[in-house]
């Protein structure tokens, strides 16, 4: 087990009700979970600007939810955020987001999964990503599916989650170490302590370290 770089807030020590109550619906509906929250609690601003942005942006917003979701776990793939990547959000699984959706999103470009629409959305975040050039083609596309405050709206979440979980995986945090006692959000088959530390030792777990 990697050192942890920085200490959880206790939710029990927080003096605001308000950041206990959001720390609850942490537990209870996960992305984030309550323990990159526990983190960022060490600066309130902090704390709230990720909460409300990621409500805003991320649960409610313009564009649509499933196709966020993708980009989000797009990064986490790409930057290996085990934090992020191993997080689904309830709303994707009642829009119809199965697994196997997350699993070719390295490859999307020659995967069967994805529609037109997602492709052009994740080939946005791959722009952002790997800081690629954003041709004339894939403007046209970007257009071709989404508005303008759409795409205002998927490359602003990008750049936020980007940020974040390339700043989470310096910190060494764990699933399963604040208000335990919940699966909210987590991947299938990781929903306890237990089954999360089988699932990081599988043979196929995608961040699997050298």
């Amino acid at each position: 087990m990697e050192k942890q770089r920085i200490n959880y807030v206790d939710p029990k020590t927080m003096e605001d009700d308000a950041m206990r109550a959001e720390m609850e619906r942490c537990k209870v509906r996960g992305t984030p979970r309550p323990e990159s929250q526990a983190i960022r609690a060490h600066v309130p601003a902090a704390f709230w600007s990720f909460a409300n942005t990621w409500q805003t942006v991320f649960h409610e917003g313009i564009a649509e939810h499933t196709i966020k979701e993708l980009c989000r776990v797009y990064v986490s793939h790409s930057v290996k955020c085990e934090s992020c990547g191993n997080q689904r959000t309830i709303q994707s699984k009642n829009k119809g987001l199965v697994e196997s959706d997350y699993k070719d999103l390295l490859n999307f470009e020659n995967s069967l999964r994805y529609s037109e629409k997602q492709k052009a959305a994740l080939r946005y975040t791959q722009a952002i990503v790997w800081d690629l050039e954003c041709d004339d083609a894939l403007w046209e596309q970007l257009y071709q599916y989404f508005s303008e405050p759409e795409i205002v709206e998927i490359g602003y979440f990008v750049s936020i989650t980007m940020g974040q979980q390339r700043w989470l995986k310096t910190l060494n945090i764990d699933h399963h170490k604040v208000l335990i006692g919940t699966g909210a959000s987590m991947v299938q088959g990781a929903e306890t302590p237990s089954k999360w530390q089988d699932f990081k030792n599988s043979e196929d777990y995608w961040a699997k370290k050298a």
